[in-house]
């Protein structure tokens, strides 16, 4: 049999393993300080659930699950009709039923983090797989743009907590995006695609995005023009001109939106170490349920983001049936684990014992080792050449070694590791 793992995923060998255990303790740590929870939802969702309009593009990537029990026979009839559950495809879609169902139940505001595998049926390949960890932290039942800032700072507290220096944070609003495309002149139904295309101008330039716009949308030429001035006129914004660069170049943009983004602004600007920020009129991020403050985190050794949220002020509420405000930021986990260094090995101690020496004496050898040094200390039976057996233990990770004979009076000393 072919025993590779399914095609789309990955087996994760211990040393990979320990890296990724020692990322997300680093990551837990600092949002517990915060205040976050950690909770648990199921991989399967109710499939009405998971196709309700919740998960945006994802819901074209989803893995069905068929009905079907010991004693069940299937009905014969369309695929929709046999499928009942599917694979969550991503972490907040489980989060507002979560919220939905225990609200009663939790602190208000919640602070929610969670961390998990998630799947999608994507095209296998270089970096993208089928089933992935996700590493989400939400703010649920915050208004203001507490949340916002707060999230900002917890994740980028959490970067630089597992090495990753010289990251930029980048911020926008879906709010003025709107407002910048009524002021241009771009058409309500053409706004969708008209961002689409401006998301892509870090990489095909202001040229290529007119030429898309007008040759492939068919935006006229005074629009696309329009758009470009006035997304010129909001980079590299200082945070004290955040709200009245706006008001300018986007004089239909709502007060309390300039105010709320010059709140956040500010709160960046504040932030210690050397953690960058800027307003990014570009940036859009793909997911449609999105409502207000939008951001990125980017760092120079990645070629995409490494983290990412909003605020989605209506989604909760499709569950609950009344509005809750919420907003979160996802970490980009596996694109960090790539990033950060392997973890330096501890010690590791194995007791090489002979044939002829009782196993309880090699398990009480072994916790005596452990009691004394710490560490890690585990029992390996002699066999082959002793020369090539220490090789094997030593590209296993362990360090050193103590022999353990049966005529031996006393614990021998540990000794290093060596090829000879």
């Amino acid at each position: 049999m072919d025993n590779s793992p399914a095609r789309g995923t990955r087996d994760l060998l211990p040393a990979a393993v320990a890296t990724r255990d020692r990322v997300l303790g680093l990551i837990q740590d600092v949002y517990r300080r915060f205040g976050y929870q950690r909770i648990e939802t199921p991989a399967l969702e109710r499939i009405e659930r998971l196709t309700g309009g919740q998960g945006g593009e994802n819901e074209k990537l989803l893995f069905r699950v068929l009905r079907r029990g010991l004693d069940e026979q299937l009905p014969a009839g369309p695929l929709a009709d046999l499928v009942d559950l599917g694979l969550r495809y991503d972490l907040t879609v489980p989060l507002t039923r979560f919220y939905s169902q225990y609200r009663a139940e939790l602190p208000q505001p919640f602070r929610s983090f969670q961390f998990g595998p998630v799947w999608r049926a994507e095209r296998p390949q270089k970096g993208r797989y089928r089933q992935f960890y996700q590493c989400d932290i939400d703010l649920l039942g915050e208004p203001s743009v507490l949340a916002e800032a707060e999230l900002i700072e917890a994740t980028t507290e959490a970067l630089a907590a597992v090495g990753l220096t010289g990251t930029e944070v980048r911020l926008s609003d879906r709010r003025f995006l709107a407002a910048l495309a009524s002021a241009a002149g771009v058409p309500d139904e053409a706004t969708g695609g008209f961002f689409v295309t401006v998301d892509k101008l870090d990489k095909i330039g202001w040229e290529g995005v007119e030429r898309e716009l007008v040759d492939g949308r068919g935006l006229p030429s005074a629009v696309v023009t329009s758009a470009r001035d006035a997304i010129g006129a909001l980079t590299d914004l200082p945070a004290v001109k955040v709200a009245d660069v706006l008001a300018d170049a986007v004089p239909a943009l709502p007060d309390a939106v300039a105010e709320d983004l010059a709140t956040t602004a500010a709160c960046l600007a504040a932030l210690p170490g050397d953690v960058r920020w800027s307003f990014d009129p570009t940036l859009v991020r793909g997911m449609g349920y999105y409502t207000g403050q939008i951001f990125e985190v980017s760092h120079p050794d990645s070629a995409g983001s490494i983290a990412g949220g909003g605020r989605y002020d209506e989604l909760v509420g499709r569950s609950l049936g009344t509005e809750v405000p919420a907003c979160g930021f996802s970490i980009g986990f596996e694109r960090i684990v790539d990033l950060v260094a392997a973890d330096a090995p501890g010690e590791r101690v194995a007791v090489l014992f002979d044939a002829d020496v009782p196993v309880e004496r090699a398990l009480a050898v072994a916790r005596r080792l452990r009691a004394e040094r710490g560490g890690v200390v585990s029992p390996v039976r002699r066999g082959g050449k002793f020369a090539a057996q220490l090789g094997r233990l030593e590209s296993w990770g362990f360090t050193g070694f103590v022999p353990v004979r049966a005529d031996d009076a006393d614990l021998p000393d540990v000794r290093p590791l060596r090829r000879d």
